[in-house]
């Protein structure tokens, strides 16, 4: 049994390396983001292969990462440009969502999810064309400091749309 999971395993990480080889620039998307593979007792890296899923916060039901921390929107960044308007310093507070996964998959998300190319080689997850971030400052799952900061940074919802609650104190 162990021999099966171990030349599984290998074979799931050739087939990602392969995929990864190819791309083309500009954002690329994965549709349908609704679905994913179901873990199992026999897959226990199944959830980790959720880039993105939803969770319930103080501003409604939200995307977050795997690891449940809260993911934002730039106002100045343009949709299916392929770039991100965050740079330089912004990035420190801002850092990008990232990805390794060949393809990245999304649990309850229904928004298009994809990426684009940062300027370091990463690919950075995209909702609906546009980048993804953290807030440096949220440091718990759940956290969602980072909402409404200047008027220009704010959650996003499962369907890929900026939550402009207002009423919270930023």
């Amino acid at each position: 049994m162990k021999q099966h999971l171990g030349a599984g395993f290998a074979a799931l990480a050739l087939a990602a390396a392969l995929t990864g080889c190819g791309g083309s620039p500009g954002t690329t998307t994965t549709t349908p983001a609704t679905t994913s593979p179901a873990p199992t007792a026999t897959s226990p890296t199944a959830a980790a292969a959720v880039d993105l899923k939803t969770a319930s916060s103080s501003a409604g039901t939200i995307v977050v990462d795997a690891k449940g921390m809260s993911v934002y929107f730039f106002t100045k960044d343009v949709k299916d440009s392929g770039t991100s308007a965050c740079t330089g310093a912004c990035l420190t507070a801002w850092p990008p969502v990232t990805s390794t996964a060949a393809t990245p998959a999304a649990e309850g998300v229904t928004g298009t999810v994809g990426t684009i190319t940062t300027p370091d080689g990463a690919k950075q997850l995209t909702l609906n064309g546009l980048p993804l971030y953290y807030f440096a400052q949220d440091k718990n799952p759940g956290d969602v400091l980072g909402q409404g900061v200047n008027d220009v940074w704010y959650l996003a919802n499962p369907a890929g749309e900026m939550i402009k609650k207002a009423g919270a104190a930023y």
